[in-house]
């Protein structure tokens, strides 16, 4: 998902652009002397855009959805997962003078079934990501234009992202104050309009000895 800081610098671009297309007409019209580029005072805003996407009401909503969506899927691994441990634990307390055919099927049967979990959880996997990022994607473009629009109304000349993946990131330290995330955030609220998520209840405490946990369940 590092890809998504692209959205806001592509509306800066495309911001950037309609403007030369609207003064080209001008342009075409009087033709003047090449002027030289200036350097202006430079003020920089700092933006963890990524942690910004999720964390609007938007995104907090739409991370959620996708969760409620693979929950049941989740459950299902969790209980393949455990069924095979059980099979597992009852090969290892076979007693050393049980017969032959009987080991070979229960080897057997957890070679079939593991084999079905891992294909199972790898595809639950795959499709959990997918949406993720499409429902990521979706609110990051409209974070992204609130970013822009928030940068040029406070007199920013330039905004660095220092989210994502730090060897990529080529910021090595900021003074706080620019730091505009929480502002990018908070009025991205405001202009979506969607109400904060209710608080998250507690996980229910099990007492009960639960199977290992299992890699190969979908991530969330």
């Amino acid at each position: 998902m590092n890809r998504t800081l692209v959205f806001a610098t592509a509306l800066a671009a495309g911001l950037a652009t309609t403007n030369l297309i609207a003064q080209a007409p001008a342009a075409a019209a009087a033709p003047a002397a090449a002027v030289a580029p200036q350097a202006i005072p430079a003020k920089v805003a700092i933006v963890a855009f990524e942690q910004a996407v999720v964390a609007t009401n938007e995104g907090q909503r739409s991370v959620a959805e996708v969760q409620k969506k693979y929950e049941p899927k989740k459950n299902q691994i969790e209980s393949q997962g455990a069924e095979v441990d059980s099979l597992k634990k009852q090969l290892q307390a076979l007693p050393a003078s049980a017969p032959d055919d009987q080991r070979a099927s229960l080897i057997k049967n957890i070679d079939t079934k593991d084999k079905a979990l891992q294909r199972d959880a790898e595809d639950a996997q795959n499709s959990y990501q997918s949406d993720l990022q499409e429902a990521y994607g979706k609110v990051a473009q409209k974070v992204g234009a609130t970013a822009v629009k928030y940068a040029q109304d406070n007199g920013f000349t330039l905004m660095l992202n220092v989210g994502g993946q730090q060897q990529a990131n080529p910021v090595l330290w900021f003074a706080q104050t620019t730091d505009i995330t929480q502002a990018v955030i908070n009025a991205y609220n405001t202009s979506s309009g969607v109400a904060a998520p209710p608080p998250s209840a507690p996980a229910p405490v099990h007492h009960t000895t639960t199977p290992a946990t299992h890699s190969t369940t979908p991530k969330q």
